[in-house]
């Protein structure tokens, strides 16, 4: 298969996720703006807008859903803006801001469902479900009087499941042939944003922040006195698929890496003035060989945190070139619920630069940036990098860094050029990788728990002869046409699939140490770290 077919398939998804972490930027710069919840008012007088909205109400045609036109007219006229101002339609407001809070309402599970069947695939620690017994592998039958199993969506489930904190859901759940009735008391469910914290090996620490939400930054220093009361000199931060969220988290996370009264950031806008965020505090992590992460999905507050610190000479950069957001939103309440966030600055890193990749060329141009950065061989060719054609700046200690779209990295690692088949990323596409490693969880519970750690599990466990022709089995149910795996398919797949079993019985922790076994950039961040050390021991 081609890199160019490859990529297309992922695409979409990719730059969804970077839309919806890095448009976020903006929702909460900390005390210093008081605008987020402000509702504003207009006079009566209508705009040409409204009268036309009015005339087709009344005059057209056909019947037309005003509200759903008069979103889209208002969506059409942002997109002439920037890429990043956005419109919520006040039913979409809600799921948004959970994620931004950190946590919401429910009975604290994962599901997915699987031939028409809800299976929980995940249980919170020390959340209601937990509390009420119920186990991963667990089938719901009903929730309440509704029966959910035969095509019931994904998005009724999670209606029937959520609610306020203190209130009782009761459940019908099969297990192991049997079915059982549980009453579950809802409770508030943590969204984490920190997926690891754990030593990669004696000294060194390694974490990763998936987003910047309101509990990024006291996870985040959670997880870091952990590894500091178990022996770690230097830190891997990774920030790859990162898109962003709250600036003034990412703003708190960089004042633990720097001394004194640094520079960290600063926003400037026709409207707003130059506003300031700077060290204020001492920190955690001031000394310390420190490498930082990067991919073509990380954006925003990611990239604040890492222009400021590459800025500084605090840390190494490593990985690809980031995705290039340098625009900051704040959020306007309308009054019928909906909201506004609108592009009301940029931000600038320490030396001056401004990160925004440009977007002169309109927003399908814009979205198209990370397909092009394959076809024009950025991935696999650091001097394929065009984010160095913009205006040059140097570091603290002198180095050059540019502006114009993104962050340079200090050590390139290329993307993944493995070939992989059609069939692979058809697995991929229709969730059988998914169905196929919950199963054999289901199936080998046992013996995956028997391991005392993620990677005695990793290099103990074989896939047989007999699993690899279950997942063609399987394949062929969701009408996929496998044919036999190749090689590198065999390989690719047998490591995600390991790390996706033991997510099962380790969650997010358990996942990352598996995969960053074999993880190219990880394995350079770590020759990082230690060419700090020897550089440091011959001082």
């Amino acid at each position: 298969m081609k890199q160019g077919k490859k990529v297309q398939v992922w695409l979409p998804l990719l730059f969804a996720v970077i839309m919806i972490g890095g448009m976020v930027v903006g929702y909460k710069l900390r005390d210093n703006t008081q605008v987020a919840s402000n509702v504003f008012r207009f006079d009566t007088k209508r705009s040409p807008l409204q009268e036309v909205l009015d005339l087709v109400m009344l005059k057209y045609v056909d019947k037309v859903e005003v509200d759903t036109l008069g979103n889209a007219a208002i969506q059409d006229m942002l997109t002439k803006l920037d890429p990043h101002s956005n419109f919520i339609p006040a039913q979409h407001l809600g799921a948004l801001t959970e994620d931004l809070q950190g946590n919401f309402q429910g009975i604290g599970i994962e599901f997915q469902l699987f031939r028409d069947t809800v299976n929980v695939v995940n249980v919170v620690p020390g959340g209601p479900s937990e509390k009420a017994g119920l186990q991963v592998g667990d089938k719901f039958l009903k929730v309440g009087d509704t029966t959910v199993t035969g095509g019931i969506s994904s998005d009724r489930i999670k209606e029937l499941l959520r609610g306020p904190g203190g209130s009782k859901v009761s459940t019908t759940i099969l297990r192991n042939g049997q079915p059982i009735s549980v009453t579950i008391t809802r409770g508030t469910i943590p969204l984490p944003s920190l997926d690891a914290a754990y030593l990669l090996e004696p000294g060194t620490g390694y974490m990763r922040i998936s987003k910047f939400s309101e509990t990024t930054y006291e996870e985040f220093m959670a997880g870091l006195e952990k590894l500091q009361g178990e022996g770690m000199k230097s830190l891997i931060l990774d920030l790859r698929g990162n898109g962003g969220g709250i600036l003034g988290e990412a703003v708190d996370m960089a004042d633990e890496f720097l001394d004194g009264d640094k520079l960290i950031v600063y926003t400037e806008g026709n409207n707003m003035k130059r506003q300031e965020y700077r060290a204020r505090r001492n920190g955690l992590f001031e000394q310390g060989k420190l490498v930082l992460l990067m991919d073509e999905q990380s954006a925003s507050a990611s990239e604040v945190l890492a222009g400021a610190l590459q800025d500084w000479d605090r840390a190494t950069i490593v990985g690809r070139r980031s995705f290039g957001k340098g625009l900051v939103q704040e959020q306007y309440q309308l009054s019928d619920g909906s909201a506004l966030r609108l592009t009301v600055a940029r931000y600038y890193t320490p030396s001056g630069r401004s990160i925004q990749k440009p977007y002169d060329k309109g927003i399908e141009d814009y979205q198209d940036d990370l397909h092009k950065r394959f076809e024009n061989g950025e991935m696999n060719n650091a001097d394929s990098i065009h984010a160095a054609n913009g205006k040059a700046y140097k570091t603290s200690k002198g180095r050059t860094v540019y502006g114009g779209g993104g962050i340079v990295p200090d050590e390139f690692v290329s993307a993944d050029t493995t070939l992989l088949s059609s069939s692979v990323t058809a697995l991929y596409r229709n969730n059988t990788i998914g169905n196929f490693t919950y199963l054999y969880y289901v199936r080998n519970r046992a013996s995956v728990d028997g391991f005392k750690s993620p990677v005695t599990y990793k290099d103990a466990i074989r896939f047989s002869e007999n699993d690899w022709q279950n997942l063609k089995k399987m394949a062929e149910q969701d009408s996929v046409k496998v044919g036999d795996f190749t090689s590198a398919d065999r390989s690719f797949l047998s490591e995600r699939m390991k790390a996706l079993i033991a997510r099962y019985r380790w969650r997010s922790e358990g996942y990352f140490q598996v995969l960053n076994a074999g993880d190219e950039v990880v394995k350079k961040a770590v020759e990082e770290v230690k060419k700090g050390k020897e550089e440091g021991g011959k001082k």
